[in-house]
């Protein structure tokens, strides 16, 4: 089932060329309004989701790079033991290439590189990007699939 990791390097492609493309596009915080619910906000997040730790001085970065390479060795040795699980394989290839895109990040440049910026009034949820929709999507998948997949089967 490692064959899967090619969705795995697509996803982290697709992640590293769209923030390059923001980057090299928007001044830090600019924002351009594209519908009533969505700008494109550069926004850089030292911190995991929603920014949990990012006014720590700086050891969250490699506290959550270690995290994050733990986790995608984890994945990455469990997607290998797979035999006929599409379901669960594509789960653990859109987390891989997430977890992988934003480690990329934070390695490179010590935070995380975000654009996405949804909202409703004056409420916004905290900017994303490719990478955080990728895990996302990923995380639902894999409860869907535990929840309501085939049951393993057996030997003999």
């Amino acid at each position: 089932m490692l064959r899967w990791l090619w969705f795995s390097l697509l996803i982290i492609v697709l992640d590293q060329v769209s923030k390059q493309l923001i980057e090299a596009s928007f001044m830090v915080y600019e924002t351009v309004s594209v519908l009533p619910f969505f700008n494109l906000t550069l926004a850089y997040n030292e911190g995991a989701a929603f920014s949990f730790l990012s006014d720590q001085g700086g050891w969250q970065r490699w506290f959550f790079a270690i995290v994050a390479t733990g986790v995608t060795v984890v994945l990455v040795v469990w997607l290998s033991r797979l035999r006929d699980e599409k379901m669960l394989a594509l789960s653990l290839s859109l987390v891989i290439g997430g977890a992988v895109g934003n480690l990329i990040d934070r390695l490179v440049y010590g935070y995380v590189i975000d654009f996405l910026d949804l909202f409703y009034g004056q409420y916004h949820w905290p900017a994303f990007n490719v990478a955080d929709i990728a895990i996302s999507i990923g995380v639902v998948v894999l409860f869907v699939d535990a929840l309501f997949g085939q049951e393993p089967r057996t030997a003999g």
